[in-house]
This record gives structure tokens, sequence and C-alpha cells, in this order.
């Protein structure tokens, strides 16, 4: 197998890509599998009616396969999922960088099945007191699994691209995580009609299962490539040196990048998880035809990733699109709260502005860490950005609960992305040299790296960039510095 596959040639990384994307395809299909079948988990248990779903008098869904839940129990399901990956991730983020990739891919693709196994398994008590507890349990042990399953994705991504097609690379891994997400818009409610929702529960679990077994063969490649390449005695020393504290040298941009992601995402997860069941109440939708319109956001985003990471690869700009992307976000949610323009507009628009900013943030980690913490960063990251998204789906089911409609729910939004349009202008500044890199292109990045080759008489391989190298060694260049290089 080694004389067949060599890990220094290009078709080596995205083998391992393709297995790496697999990874998450099943639990995010999972994921939203709420937001599909909301009406039926919110729907009126007691009813005794002839059809599987209808609607009474009081416009309360009926169903005799319903479960019976309020806004805010409904709501929990996600503030959980959130809450516990803000606790889990920041441990498996530094249990990855510590103790390496394959321990964390097959302890976090079992929580994921074990996880979404007992979420099924929960829906099959409705109208008893031990529901709710079941599939806050599942939630829970799905949540710590697929979030820190996440942070292996990224830190074998950032490894085996950094440096090359690394933007790219991040863009095809959420395009197949999306595709889970988008299929799970289009498929799942037809499961439902079909063999109701505990099966349907129960097929996504199955389908978390793909992780798990794609995750053997992403282990396997790993080990194979970093001993082919030499870099396993290298990367023990790293790991060995490594310590929880180190959080404390990450750079200021590094924090901004963080809390960006946090107050971006806070205005996206929150607003699908619930977009179904708006569109129905305010358009008039039917649960399948809502599911389909709401489901444009990943649908926009499984399409446009890998392309937008190639350009971002090319032109750099990464801060400047985080700005964009924020400001550009905001009018979304003022058409859904105060006209009555078709939904799918405002949906497909918040795809192409989640899109850029997925491809141009995430990617932006690894250049402002170094090596040996990107895992640690990332999982960092993750619960600063679960935080938000848990405190968000509490407080969208506080309103939803109080029978307010959901005007208040996009305006907290709207304040929400008009206060996360400011944030990135501080960390794309060209005057801070770690911001403004963010904004380089790659070529321009390998153009500063050798000129600090030529200041420093420190000349490494000719296959050495910028992104290969601890941003923390490099000096800060002034703006005129930045402006030549940009010229």
């Amino acid at each position: 197998m080694a004389s067949i596959l060599s890990a220094d040639k290009a078709y080596f990384r995205f083998i391992i890509l393709f297995f790496n994307c697999l990874l998450t395809f099943g639990s995010y299909f999972c994921f939203d599998m709420p937001s599909v079948l909301q009406s039926q988990f919110q729907g009126n248990f007691t009813c005794e009616k002839d059809n599987k779903t209808e609607v009474n008098s009081t416009n309360t869904t009926c169903c005799v396969d319903c479960l019976g839940m309020n806004p805010d129990e409904y709501n929990l399901l996600y503030a959980i999922y959130a809450w516990t990956n803000a606790i889990v991730v920041i441990a498996a983020g530094f249990l990855v960088d510590k103790l390496g990739n394959r321990l964390g891919i097959f302890l976090f693709s079992s929580f994921c099945v074990l996880g979404s196994s007992i979420f099924a398994l929960g829906a099959m008590f409705p109208g008893t007191s031990v529901l709710l507890p079941i599939m806050l349990l599942g939630r829970l042990l799905f949540g710590a699994g697929n979030g820190s399953l996440t942070i292996v994705q990224n830190r074998i991504t950032a490894f085996w691209f950094k440096g090359k097609e690394l933007a790219l690379a991040f863009g095809i891994t959420l395009a197949f995580s999306r595709l889970g997400s988008v299929l799970n818009f289009f498929t799942t409610g037809n499961m439902y009609a079909e063999y109701g929702l505990s099966w349907t529960l129960w097929i996504g679990a199955m389908l978390c299962a793909i992780g798990f077994f794609s995750g053997i063969a992403v282990s396997f490649l790993d080990i194979m490539g970093i001993n082919q390449l030499g870099r396993s005695s290298v990367l023990a020393l790293e790991s060995k040196k490594l310590h929880i504290t180190d959080i404390r040298f990450f750079s200021l941009s590094y924090w901004l990048l963080a809390i960006t992601i946090m107050f971006f995402y806070n205005g996206v997860f929150p607003f699908v998880a619930d977009a179904s069941k708006f569109i129905q109440d305010k358009y008039g939708y039917d649960p399948k035809s809502a599911s389909y319109v709401a489901g444009a956001v990943y649908d926009v985003s499984m399409i446009m990733s890998p392309f937008l990471g190639g350009i971002i690869d090319v032109v750099g700009k990464r801060g400047v699109m985080a700005v964009l992307c924020a400001v550009l976000t905001i009018p979304v949610f003022g058409l859904l709260a105060f006209t009555n323009v078709y939904p799918l507009v405002s949906t497909l628009w918040l795809g192409v502005t989640y899109s850029v900013a997925a491809a141009s943030l995430w990617p932006s980690i690894p250049l402002v860490v170094s090596r040996a913490t990107i895992g640690t960063a990332m999982g960092l990251t993750t619960s600063i950005q679960m935080i938000g998204i848990g405190i968000s789906n509490l407080l969208v089911g506080v309103i939803l609960g109080k029978n307010q409609g959901h005007l208040p729910q996009l305006l907290a939004i709207w304040g929400d992305l008009s206060f996360s349009s400011f944030l990135p202008l501080t960390s794309s500044s060209p005057s801070r040299f770690v911001g403004g890199v963010l904004n380089l292109s790659k070529k321009q990045m390998n153009l500063l790296l050798r000129r600090y080759e030529e200041e420093t008489d420190e000349r490494p391989s000719s296959d050495v960039t910028y992104e290969q190298t601890d941003p923390s060694v490099i000096p800060n260049p002034d703006s005129s510095d930045q402006d030549a290089l940009i010229t």
C-alpha cells in the first residue's frame, strides 16, 4: 500500500480529504433534523385524529405521531447541543493536539453514533416523563461528539493543506458537511411521511455510522502519510511540549476572529433552527415546502464553498470579506421581519453571505496560531461560538414561548449581526501585521517570508511557505510595508 500511495503527492492529500469530509456528513444530517420535524416535535400528541397530521382551531399541530414539546423544550434541544460543545471542545482540541488524531476520531465519532441513537430512542416515549430527559441526553452526547469531531477534521485538513490549497480544502469540507444538511431538508420530510417519526430519527442515527467507518480510513492514511514524510517524531515532540496554558500566547487577531465567528453564527444557526416554523406561520407554507425554503441556506453553502475557498486562496482579503458578510447579512432579517418578499430570496441571500463568511473566517485561524496549537485554537473558537449560539437559542425559545410572534426574534438577530459587522474591522487593519496577513494572498504571504529570510539570513528549503511558519517568529511590518506587498 505504501508503494502505491505516496504522501508527498497531491493526490494523497485529496484522498485523505475525501474520507475526512465524510467524517461529519451523517452528523450534519442529524443536527438539523429537529428543524425539519419541528411541527411534529411541537405537535399535540393527545389529539385523536384520523389523519397523521392536521391543524386544529387553535392553529396547533395535532398528530398521533408527535411529541408535544413546547417552544422552550424544543429550543432546549439546540441549546444543550451548543452548551455541550462549549464545554467539551476546548478539552477535545487540547486532547487531539496532545494525543493525536486517531484517538479523537474514534472517540468522537462513537459519541455521534451513540448520541443520535439515544435521541431516536427517546422519541419512542411520547407523552411520558422520560421523553425529554432521554432526548436531551442524546443531544448532549451527540453535541460532545459532533463539535469535537469537527475539530479533528479541521486539524487534519490544516496539517495536509497548510501552505497549499488551505481555503479550498476547508471549502470542500464545508460543502460535504452541508450536503448532509441539504439532504436532511430535502428528504427528512419524505421519510417522516413514509416511515413515521421514530424510524426517521433512527435512519439519521444510521447515517452517523458513516463517520465512524470513514474515521478508520482517515486514521490509517494519516498515520501512513506522517510516517512516510518522517514527521512522526517531530509531531510527538511538539505535542509533548504543549500545555493548555499556551492559549495565553494567542494573538489579539485570534481572539477577534473567534468573537467575530461567534456573533456571525449567532445570527445564522438559531434562525435556521426555527426557520421552517417561521415560514409556515408567516407565509402559510406547508411543512415540506417550508423545510425546502429554509434549507436553501445550506444549498447555497454546499455549492459555493469549494469555489470560494479556491478564490480566497488566490486573492486573500479574508478580513475585508468578513466585514462585508456581516454588513450584507443585516438586510436579510429586515426583509423577513418587515416585508412579504418571497422568503426564498432571503434564505438564498443568507446562504451566500454565510458561505463567504465560513470560507474566509475558519481558514484564517491556522494563519494566526502555531501548528502545534491548531486543535486547541479550533476547540476554543468552537467553544466561544457555541456559548453564543446556546444563549441565542435560549433567548429565541423564551421569545417564542411568550407568543409574541417571530418579530422580536428577528430583531434580536438583526442587532447581533449589526454588532458583529464592526469586529472584523480591527482584525483586518493593515496597521497590524497579523491582522493584515488575513488580507494577503498566498503569493503576498510568501513574498513576506522571503523578505524575512533575507533580513535574518535564514533560508529554509524552497518548499517552505509563510503558512508553514509560526506567525510569532516573523516581525510586524508597518503599514507602508503592507502597501508595498499589496502593490
